[in-house]
């Protein structure tokens, strides 16, 4: 696995254990739907929270929360109706985005809650 992969996982370990000191229950990890993947499914108060998590060394190009654009945001909401038919779920759901900025400790995380919804197709 590359240095970015590792980094990138890294990232997402970190999110995991802020979400679970949280409260939050893990459901899945690296969940995939064909080509789509979502980071972290999690359930929290009944929600389902799907989380993309996004690490960045800096954000001297473009910031991690932009970063998740629209065309990734459309990924990730393509996959989320998937897991909720597969495993037949009901419970509300949302989007969220974990940002991780750092390349070593001390790292800024940032929790985006509700930080995107499904565009009206009108």
């Amino acid at each position: 696995m590359g240095q970015h992969n590792d980094f990138g996982k890294r990232g997402e370990e970190l999110a995991a254990r802020y979400l679970i000191d949280r409260d939050y229950s893990i459901l899945e990890r690296n969940w995939r739907d064909d080509h789509r993947e979502i980071d972290i499914i999690a359930e929290f108060a009944g929600e389902i929270v799907f989380v993309e998590v996004k690490t960045r060394s800096s954000e001297a190009i473009i910031t991690a929360r932009d970063a998740v654009d629209q065309s990734k945001q459309e990924l990730i909401i393509k996959a989320a109706e998937a897991y909720m038919r597969e495993k037949r779920l009901w419970n509300p759901w949302r989007y969220d985005i974990i940002t991780i900025v750092g390349y070593t400790p001390p790292y800024q995380l940032h929790h985006y809650r509700y930080a995107f919804r499904k565009k009206s197709p009108l």
